[in-house]
């Protein structure tokens, strides 16, 4: 298929708005995405155009966005670029539309906790944390306690 793949990384501009539809669950929400440029002259990181984008997800995506993305929030959007020109009351509109097939927040900007959904559709609670690794072990050195710890089972949803 000839289709216009893109990935845009912006920000969340409106809330994700969810529906549930007889053809399954759809979410939507605007993002913004802005350039930026190194100005010489000012010495300083400056703010180019911003382009909109309404982003579509359906089914377990669009449930996944619903459940996790917020006004502001940095995302990478991966889907397919629909551009759409219609008339409204003499003139003329342009929209861009992206059909994501992938929505994850931008961990250059911020960290996240991924959860996995249950099978019931809604999202996971989040499994009980687990104690932070030493990572300061000497290579080759094992001590006799990490020996003979086993790896705990992670639990399947």
């Amino acid at each position: 298929m000839n289709e216009t793949m893109v990935c845009a990384v912006g920000n969340v501009a409106t809330q994700p708005v969810y529906r549930e539809l007889a053809s399954g669950a759809s979410a939507r929400f605007r993002l913004a995405v802005t350039a930026r440029y190194w100005d010489r002259e000012k010495s300083t990181w400056t703010d180019g155009h911003t382009n909109f984008f309404t982003v579509w997800a359906n089914r377990a995506l669009a449930t996944n966005v619903g459940a996790s993305l917020s006004v502001g929030d940095p995302v990478i959007v991966q889907g397919r670029l629909k551009v759409r020109t219609e008339v409204r009351d003499g003139q003329s509109w342009t929209s861009a539309d992206i059909d994501a097939v992938a929505v994850g927040h931008d961990l250059s900007r911020g960290t996240s906790a991924f959860r996995r959904p249950s099978r019931e559709g809604e999202v996971a609670v989040a499994v009980a944390a687990r104690p932070e690794p030493n990572w300061e072990t000497e290579p080759g050195i094992r001590s006799e306690v990490a020996a003979q710890e086993q790896p705990e089972p992670v639990p399947v949803t």
